[in-house]
């Protein structure tokens, strides 16, 4: 089959076009053919060999497509079209899933629009509610919000809570669309304050949750802009990953929770058990279209360099999507 290769650890220049044995089925498994990938900045991580988590040589989390083959432990058929994470191997013309984490796609959805849907979507689930304890009453601070975790997080939040949204972003373009999706404030965070504007619309007391994508950079910032017991969620390190002369006593003082958390390299158990508590809660907002996937670009598969291009400029606004085989 027809994969994307990474000769070794690096650039964009190791990412190469050549064939691979098409995977063999193990107990429980779907073989699908993958019709879209996405694009994570965890695909990038490891293209450029700073994790070791992904065991399979094939870069790609998460893909849509169409079940070609089951084993007799599965009862979803041959033929149905099913969206999902994979343990690695999405850039490719075939994957294969756990098919307890397969998810069949609403028929309103195109295999584009659902490649775009279970690592962001999954991931801001598991943050908001799984992790953030998200109530009726909070106020939630969304770093990156124009990215394609920021993007789904909101929606989740306007329309599964009553909860206000704050989100940052670094362009005018992507504040405007996070605005359009749900978000109650917007702040440039390159042309303001966004400690001292969030401590303006909250009275002085800050946010009960950040979801924090930017890491080193934000710390003391984020240490102002949260309320006394709040929770802190850190889901990347995009500001860097290395902070100086922390003070312990800030987060004492304010009772502050602060988790750490990557989707990625969590075990199959872990995922099974968000993927069906999100099929049964989020995947009938997908169906009646009150959450949408949001997609930014979509490339073709020739085009990866292109791809991971376009997300290291982060000019985009929701999902990079790879087309493979429709």
């Amino acid at each position: 089959m027809k994969a994307i290769l990474v000769e070794r650890p690096g650039g964009v220049d190791q990412l190469k076009i050549g064939n691979y044995p098409k995977p063999i089925l193990q107990k429980g498994e779907l073989l699908v053919k993958v019709k879209s990938a996405a694009v994570n900045r965890s695909d990038i991580i490891a293209r450029e060999g700073k994790s070791g988590y992904l065991s399979s040589p094939i870069l790609g989390i998460e893909v849509s497509g169409e079940v070609v083959e089951t084993t007799n432990e599965t009862k979803i058929e041959v033929g149905t079209r099913v969206m999902g994470l994979v343990n690695g191997g999405g850039y490719a013309e075939y994957v294969t899933i756990p098919a307890d984490r397969a998810i069949v796609i609403p028929d309103n959805l195109s295999f584009n629009e659902a490649a775009a849907v279970p690592e962001v979507f999954l991931t801001a689930y598991q943050t908001l509610f799984w992790l953030g304890e998200l109530t009726d009453t909070d106020t939630v601070l969304i770093h990156a919000g124009g990215s394609g975790v920021g993007t789904a997080a909101i929606q989740l939040v306007k329309k599964m809570t009553n909860a206000k949204v704050l989100a940052t972003a670094g362009s005018t373009d992507k504040l405007i669309f996070c605005q359009s999706i749900g978000a109650d404030v917007c702040i440039n965070y390159k042309e303001q304050l966004f400690d001292e504007e969030v401590l303006k619309v909250t009275d002085g007391k800050g946010v009960d949750l950040i979801l924090d994508f930017i890491g080193a950079s934000f710390w003391e910032k984020n240490l102002r802009s949260i309320n006394t017991d709040g929770r802190w969620v850190l889901i990347g390190i995009l500001g860097g990953a290395e902070i100086d002369k922390v003070n312990l006593m800030h987060l004492l003082m304010k009772r502050i929770s602060l988790k750490g958390t990557l989707l990625t390299p969590r075990s199959d158990e872990y995922k099974r058990q968000l993927t069906k508590e999100f099929e049964q809660k989020v995947i009938p907002l997908f169906k009646s279209e009150e959450i949408k996937p949001i997609i930014d670009h979509v490339f073709p598969l020739e085009k990866i360099k292109e791809a991971h291009e376009h997300m290291e400029a982060n000019k985009n606004i929701g999902k990079i999507v790879l087309s493979i085989n429709e």
